[in-house]
This record gives structure tokens, C-alpha cells and sequence, in this order.
């Protein structure tokens, strides 16, 4: 499709979708004009979406920056309508008064974090997947934070410049003593916390805070958001991975996309692997993953020949950035609510 022709029928889309919310005068109106123009299956938004794999690969940067575009423009108006129907107000007017014959609309008092928001699609994409949600302490020992997984006393990952640790190391000891305790660098612990609990199959998720101390810039946090799967149970290989992988692309990004798996390290998995995920004409990459290394299974009881298992780890931050188009992660924690309300 030509780039110029795309751009038309966004800008079409967009009038219609503007002018459709504008004139809703009801709570029945404005949800049919969301599921017309917003509707995650037949909206018109996820049709005109469907045209961007046939825009040339030198277009595509502009079609997908203009198709976002698009998007906030018809978010924008919905939300107007939303705020404007709570106020009372009729089609296209914005009265102050009170008319009785309006159906009664909750105000909106607040909204949640865009950061939330996402935790609780990923829990709803991964609970549809068979995982359940599992949680853990964010201030650990070093057994599970460390050892369990493989992370022997003297490896770097364990320098106490790397992590915030809350209890003073021996001055003799190259490293702090296990005694000491810290706040978790990922939510892979509470992986560790399960299955010493429970016998496999495991099929869980983790999500939650943890803690590096990284300079703040664009990319990097001292405190961010992880979410790591984990499936351990009789015959899991590598194509599981991948399949569960895609599955969870697809469904947070609302589009046919392509995993590809690059060789890495962890300690804590083998073999190891980078993920990334077709996206917009390009690739990013969105996970650390891999087979749980066997040392792994031996720390909490597992016989590695009798099972097997696939961990892999996501930033929470990176995907919600991704989706929403935000490069500077220092904008989800300054509480600027002009930043907030777009979501």
C-alpha cells in the first residue's frame, strides 16, 4: 500500500472517529462508538493497523509514527466524551449545568499508573496462558537471591557496588558474609521460594520491584519492575519457550509478531538466550530467557533428569515504554500528572 494512500485513510479514520464521540449523548452511545473505533477485535483502529505490513520498509517509520498518532488523537476523544457526558454536558456542548435526563456516569476520580496498568495485563495475558501469580519478599537473603541460582560467592553479580545490601560485609570477606541481607536485583527468587514449596509441575509468574544501584537516565532505574515466568514439569524444551513467548508478544501488542532468540548467559539458565521481537519494521529486544540450569533444579530438590523447565524475565518498564512510544524511563516516577493522565 502507498504511503500517502495509508496516511488518507488514518486521517479519515480519525475525523469519523472525532466527530463519532462528539456527538455521543449517552453512556450507550460513547460505548458504541469505543467498540467501533477501539474495539480490540473488529474496531476499525485494529483493521487500519492490519495495513502496516503492507507499507514499504523504507515507509514504515513515518506510518507507524502517524498510526500512534492517530491513536492518541481518537484516545483523546474519548476520553473528552467520557469527562464531558460526567459532566452532564450534551453532543458537542460544554454546558455546566445539570440535566437530569442524562444516565448517571461514576466520575473518574484518579487513574491508575501506566505501570500498574500493565501489571495487570500481564497477569490477565499470562493467567490465560495457565500461570498463576506468585509473590515474595523484596528484601532477601542471599541463598535465594544468590546461591540457589547459581550465583557462586565470589561472581561479580554479588560486588557490593552492584546491589543494596542492609547489612555491613566482614572486612575480611571479599564479598558480604551470607548472613547479610539485601534488596532483591530480580524476582527470580521467588521462583526459587516456590519450588522449594512445591512439587512440579510449577507453571508461575512473578512480578514486582526490584533493585540495582544504576545511574538514572533514559534507560536505567535504581528501582524498576520485573516480570519472570517460570514452567518446570516432565518434557519442557525450548520450543515451549518460544511458543509461550510469542503468545505473550501477541497478545500485549495487539499484532502478528515474530520471536527470535539470540545465545546470552545467565548463570541461572542453560543454554541461555536474548529474545527479541519483530516490532514496527525493526526488532527490540523484550526478555532474558533460557532452560533452568540443572545446578538450579539440584538447590531446591528437583531431579534434573526427571524434569525439565524454562525461566525467562521481562522488564516491565521496556514493554510499557515500547507500547506507549516513551523514551525515558525517569517519566514513569517524577508524578507529573500532565505525563499521567495520558494514560
Amino acid at each position: 500500500m502507498p504511503l500517502p494512500e495509508f496516511l488518507a485513510e488514518l486521517d479519515a479514520l480519525a475525523q469519523q472517529a472525532v466527530a463519532a464521540f462528539e456527538a455521543a449523548g449517552d453512556a450507550e452511545a460513547l460505548e458504541a462508538a469505543r467498540v467501533q473505533f477501539l474495539g480490540a477485535k473488529s474496531g476499525q483502529l485494529k483493521a487500519v493497523q492490519k495495513g502496516l505490513g503492507k507499507i514499504g520498509k523504507a515507509d514504515k517509520p513515518a506510518a507507524g509514527k502517524q498510526f500512534n498518532e492517530t491513536k492518541k488523537r481518537i484516545e483523546a476523544a474519548q476520553a473528552a466524551a467520557v469527562e464531558r457526558l460526567a459532566r452532564g454536558a450534551g453532543p458537542s456542548e460544554e454546558t455546566t449545568g445539570f440535566d437530569p435526563t442524562v444516565p448517571g456516569i461514576r466520575p473518574r476520580l484518579g487513574r491508575l499508573h501506566p505501570i500498574t496498568q500493565t501489571i495487570e495485563e500481564l497477569k490477565d495475558i499470562m493467567g490465560r496462558l495457565g500461570f498463576s501469580v506468585a509473590e515474595g519478599p523484596e528484601v532477601e537473603d542471599q541463598w535465594h537471591n544468590f546461591e540457589a541460582l547459581n550465583i557462586p560467592a565470589a561472581h561479580p553479580a554479588r560486588d557490593p557496588l552492584d546491589n543494596f545490601y542492609l547489612a555491613t560485609a566482614e572486612k575480611t570477606a571479599a564479598v558480604p558474609s551470607r548472613k547479610a541481607w539485601l534488596l532483591r536485583s530480580q524476582t527470580s527468587t521467588v521462583q526459587i521460594r516456590v519450588m522449594e514449596q512445591t512439587s512440579p509441575p510449577v507453571r508461575i509468574i512473578s512480578l514486582g520491584r526490584v533493585y540495582r544501584p544504576d545511574t538514572a537516565d533514559a534507560t536505567h532505574y535504581p528501582m524498576f519492575h520485573q516480570i519472570e515466568g517460570l514452567l518446570v514439569d516432565h518434557h519442557v524444551t525450548m520450543a515451549d519457550l518460544k511458543s509461550v513467548l510469542r503468545l505473550f508478544a501477541r497478545s500485549f501488542f495487539e499484532d502478528d509478531v515474530h520471536i527470535r532468540f539470540r545465545p546470552s548467559f545467565f548463570p541461572f539458565t542453560e543454554p541461555s538466550v536474548e529474545v527479541d521481537m519483530s516490532w514496527q519494521g525493526g526488532w527490540i529486544e523484550i526478555a532474558g530467557a533460557g532452560m533452568v540450569d540443572p545446578d538450579v533444579l539440584r538447590a531446591v530438590g528437583y531431579d534434573p533428569e526427571q524434569v525439565t523447565g524454562f525461566a525467562f524475565g521481562v522488564g516491565i518498564e521496556r514493554i510499557c515504554m515500547g507500547r506507549h512510544g516513551i523514551d525515558d524511563i525517569r517519566e514513569f516516577y517524577k508524578n507529573d500528572v500532565r505525563f499521567l493522565r495520558q494514560f
